[in-house]
């Protein structure tokens, strides 16, 4: 998540580190509710991996986090997943979207998703594969 959106959604949930959900995979989908276009969610699929940053949410942020991600109105629903990282194995609770997957999100969207991964420390070539994906036109 974008470290702004991060402080201003969740402002007492500082970021915890980083690590790879394996097993799972970067999707977008809910075209058709988007904003822009498709929404980030991830799938499982065994021989890929997530780059993702974790942060510690206390309860009181959880909420807030809850309705800016939609899980509140169904949007998204929470799953707890292992998550590796350099100190080891911990479990993390992430947003995964209820809708069918497909669509293209907005280049704008790719753009934050991609600048927070680069911020975050993720790998110049995971950074570059975000960046690369397709993405709807800006309907110009």
């Amino acid at each position: 998540m974008d470290p702004k959106q991060m402080a201003m959604r969740a402002p007492h949930s500082p970021m915890r580190g980083m690590g790879w959900l394996q097993g799972w995979r970067l999707t977008f989908g809910g075209e058709d509710i988007g904003w822009e276009g498709a929404l980030a969610s991830i799938v499982e699929s065994p021989d890929d991996h997530v780059f993702v940053v974790l942060y510690d949410v206390p309860e009181w942020d959880e909420s807030s986090l809850d309705q800016w991600e939609g899980a509140v109105r169904g949007l998204y629903h929470k799953v707890k997943l292992r998550v590796q990282t350099m100190e080891g194995e911990v479990v993390a609770w992430f947003y995964v979207l209820d809708s069918y997957e497909g669509g293209l999100p907005s280049a704008r969207y790719l753009g934050i998703l991609a600048e927070a991964a680069e911020h975050a420390g993720a790998p110049d070539d995971y950074v570059r594969a975000l960046r690369g994906r397709p993405c709807a036109s800006s309907g110009s």
